[in-house]
């Protein structure tokens, strides 16, 4: 029987946890050896704290991350936190300075190893480092419940976040492509990393689907990832299908963005079938175990990759997709405006937020999508789901 891989954490839940040991220490003024943090979904994570170190106002320590049985370049690397603590100063919200409960600010910042944003596009705008914001919501979380904790009021604590080998480890990355320079982002939308080695993610594709199949599923929805999945979820709990898509011999009716509406059945979570990056590999699958029409649950980089064609999602060059939805969007006749958008975009992700997600520009690459899912499967008639950067589906 084959050995279950480990499941290993973020950079953002290691600085998170990192944070927390250090605002500890401060306020202790005692060497903490461990820490527990809530992650995003809910759950609770377990740190060893390592390099522990402490002052009167300053304290750092650090967290080497497992990655699990993930083969990420962030393997092994030692994210470190430093907080100090500074005098008050008076309330800048036009600086987003958070602040915590009981009076108190916290500022975060990165430092070596950790890069800065230089172009448009990405979660982080240019100029700020390349800490995204669920990390930074949960370091502000973790070290906030250490202020609550000890009543610490009226004071301002700078967190400096750091990878010492970083900017080196950075260079196997795509991060310079993107526009990420000095080092490696602190990223995780959930705080855990799930391994995706190709064998092991396609025997579990294989397994879900032969699940989906026993539960009596009679469709699935495929997802690029755990935020598109639980978006997907939401949103169709909310707005179930109006024919029976679960169980029975109805064929349903194509899914739209604007959602089923009416009386209908949620699907059940057999249903829900986490792909990642192996598109072509899953359309086959599905085809296989009789699931002919798939629903696919992915933000709009996802699905313009699919769109182009990419049997596999990951390492795919962004700019030539860019390049492609432009020559797709002049024959389209898309407004003048658009195109200048597109044209001058670094990232996907950029196009969307900057049209607002336009329902035809949308439309356009969905409906590329579905002709290149009947491509890698040849009989296979899916559907869209697009989801935002919101953890919702886009309207």
């Amino acid at each position: 029987m084959t050995r279950a891989l480990r499941t290993g954490y973020t950079t953002g839940a290691c600085a998170a946890a990192a944070a927390k040991g250090a605002a500890l220490m401060l306020a202790h003024q005692a060497v903490v050896s461990e820490v527990s943090i809530v992650l995003p979904t809910g759950d609770s994570a377990h740190f060893i704290l390592h390099g522990q170190s402490f002052s009167a106002d300053e304290a750092s320590c650090f967290v080497v991350k497992d990655a699990g049985d993930d083969p990420d370049v962030t393997n092994g690397v030692e994210v470190w936190a430093r907080i100090t603590a500074n005098p008050p100063r008076p309330f800048r919200p036009d600086v987003g300075v958070p602040f915590i409960e009981g009076g108190s600010f916290v500022i975060i910042e990165g430092g070596i190893g950790i890069g800065k944003v230089t172009k448009p596009g990405l979660a982080v705008p240019p100029g700020e480092w390349a800490i995204n914001p669920v990390p930074r919501r949960m370091i502000e979380q973790s070290v906030g419940d250490v202020l609550s904790e000890f009543n610490i009021q009226h004071a301002t604590f700078n967190i400096v976040i750091s990878i010492p080998d970083g900017e080196e480890r950075a260079k196997k990355t795509l991060n310079a492509r993107l526009g990420i320079i000095g080092g490696l982002s602190i990223l995780g939308t959930t705080g855990i990393v799930c391994p995706i080695s190709a064998k092991a993610w396609t025997d579990t594709i294989d397994a879900a689907l032969d699940v989906a199949k026993a539960c009596g599923c009679k469709t699935v929805v495929l997802s690029t990832g755990r935020s598109s999945e639980m978006a997907a979820q939401f949103f169709l709990r909310t707005n179930p299908p109006q024919s029976p898509l679960v169980r029975g011999e109805v064929k349903a009716p194509p899914l739209t963005r604007g959602g089923g509406g009416g009386v209908g059945v949620p699907l059940p979570e057999e249903a829900y079938i986490m792909m990642g990056d192996h598109v072509a590999y899953t359309l086959q699958a599905c085809q296989k175990h009789g699931f002919s029409q798939p629903v696919i649950a992915c933000q709009f980089a996802k699905l313009l990759k699919i769109a182009c064609g990419h049997a596999n999602t990951h390492a795919a060059a962004s700019e030539l997709d860019l390049a492609v939805l432009l020559g797709w969007a002049e024959a389209a006749q898309v407004s003048p405006e658009f195109l200048a958008i597109i044209s001058h975009a670094n990232t996907a992700r950029e196009i969307a937020v900057a049209t607002g997600f336009d329902c035809a520009l949308m439309e356009l690459v969905s409906d590329r999508a579905k002709k290149s899912a009947a491509v890698h499967a040849p009989g296979i008639q899916a559907e869209t789901l697009l989801c935002g950067y919101d953890g919702t589906v886009v309207p």
